[in-house]
């Protein structure tokens, strides 16, 4: 008898995406399978890292040193304030030079297309790309040019792709959405005011994709910085905590899968 797909949509937010490894954790301590992943903006980076076989406990390790100063290469705006050129080779380095098909579980990455506004969905070619077009928040960074389209944040178009994982043939589809709109935030900064942006304009089509998903995992993370990496460890251990309310619930629907005739 096949046991049901589980897949896995992890939504964009930023360094609040990093509650995406909690929810990881959590699925893996508990027996629930991950059988495929889509992702958009950091659930992107997060799946494709995993996915390329970096363990839970080395991904947390690595989570704690990930500080801007890593990433960041400024450069004149003009089209961003980010080049984005040493997160790529970042990710790079951390999937082993991998094409999104030769990871060992099957992924999605999500980008949007800047000049047509159509969803772009990567299914193979090399991660790094991928990733930091799905990345690219308008404004913030550099758009990814590649294959002569002009890309950037995947949670602009589909910020917890759930249509995506289902295309790949989830039977259960487990959402994780970590952008919630932060109605005490702080706007001190042209970054702020984007991503407050971008939140405000997906409340609406995530209403939706709740209703879409099976499970819709929310870790409440909206009161921290999607843009400071200072509170990882709170971050995580909020996305372990949502996910433990849910452990029942997935379990449950496992069961009436295979009970199914």
């Amino acid at each position: 008898m096949r046991r049901p797909k589980v897949g896995l949509a992890l939504g964009s937010g930023g360094a609040r995406g990093f509650a995406h490894l909690g929810v990881i954790k959590v699925l893996r301590d508990e027996g629930i399978p991950i059988d495929l992943i889509a992702g958009s903006s950091m659930g992107a980076m997060v799946g494709c890292f995993y996915a390329a076989g970096l363990d839970i406990d080395r991904l947390y390790k690595l989570s704690k040193v990930f500080k801007r100063k890593y990433y960041l290469d400024f450069t004149v705006p003009k089209m961003g304030f980010i080049a984005g050129n040493r997160i790529k080779e970042l990710i790079r380095i951390f999937t082993h030079g991998k094409t999104i098909e030769q990871l060992d579980i099957p992924v999605r990455v999500v980008a949007t297309e800047l000049i047509t506004g159509e969803k772009v969905v990567f299914d193979n070619g090399p991660i790094a790309e991928a990733v930091r077009a799905s990345i690219s928040i308008p404004g913030i960074f550099v758009p990814e040019k590649y294959n002569g389209k002009v890309l950037v944040d995947g949670g602009v178009v589909d910020r917890v792709p759930v249509s995506v994982v289902k295309d790949m043939g989830a039977d259960i589809v487990i959402a994780v959405d970590v952008s919630n709109v932060n109605q005490q935030a702080e706007i001190s900064t042209i970054y702020d005011v984007i991503m407050q942006s971008i939140d405000i304009m997906q409340m609406e089509l995530v209403a939706n994709r709740e209703i879409a998903s099976d499970i819709m995992i929310r870790p409440r993370v909206e009161m921290f910085s999607s843009r400071a990496f200072t509170n990882i460890d709170e971050i995580i251990a909020i996305g372990e905590e949502a996910t433990k309310n849910h452990v029942q619930s997935i379990k449950d629907l496992l069961e009436q899968w295979k009970e199914q005739p």
